[in-house]
Parts: C-alpha cells; sequence; structure tokens
C-alpha cells in the first residue's frame, strides 16, 4: 500500500500583483508555506452570469497538508476576491532534500 504524503501544493489566482505579493510574503511569515512562485496567467471564467476574461497572478504555494485550513483562512483574510480559488494539490513524491526543506521551514 502507497504511503500517504504529508506535504502539498496550495493554488490560488489574484487580479492584483500587490494583493498577491501581500498574501504571499504574510504566509511565508507566518511559517505557513515554505515558498511560493507567481506566473502570470490569462483567465476566463464564469462569473455573475456572463463570461469574464481577465489578467491574473497565479500562486503555487508548498506546504505541510497539516496547514492547509490556516493557510485557507489566511487567504480568505487578505484575498480581495468574493470567492478566492484555493485548492490543494497532494505531493505524491519529491527528493528527501525538498521534504525536509518543508518540514524544517513551515510551522
Amino acid at each position: 500500500m502507497e504511503e500517504e504524503s504529508s506535504y502539498c501544493i496550495i493554488t490560488t489566482a489574484f487580479d492584483d500583483k500587490e494583493n498577491a505579493e501581500n498574501t504571499i510574503k504574510a504566509l511565508v511569515e507566518e511559517r505557513l508555506v515554505v515558498c511560493a512562485h507567481t506566473i502570470n496567467i490569462q483567465s476566463m471564467y464564469w462569473w455573475d452570469g456572463k463570461i469574464e476574461n481577465h489578467p491574473e497572478y497565479f500562486v503555487q504555494m508548498k506546504t505541510k497538508k497539516s496547514l492547509f485550513k490556516e493557510v485557507e483562512k489566511r487567504i480568505k483574510e487578505l484575498h480581495n476576491y468574493e470567492v478566492p480559488e484555493i485548492a490543494m494539490i497532494d505531493i505524491k513524491d519529491g527528493s528527501k532534500e525538498f521534504l525536509d526543506w518543508i518540514e524544517k521551514e513551515t510551522k
């Protein structure tokens, strides 16, 4: 039987670079995530009965699965969207050094 992973990637997206940077900074300072990557993307989605098409900042954060609820709570507190994307992706495997780094640098 495969062993359950203790680590994950949490994703979200922002329409405002400053909001993205401030949220990431808070999460890293609070040791809720070990690091975050930001990628400029174009998003198309349904909102309020119409299709929206806007540039966004996609954020991918590495952390422990045990911290997901805390990260989710902080994103909701700091995010400027009414309904921010908050998704968790299980890290099934990774290098020992990488996973040890996540373990050491998060609370």
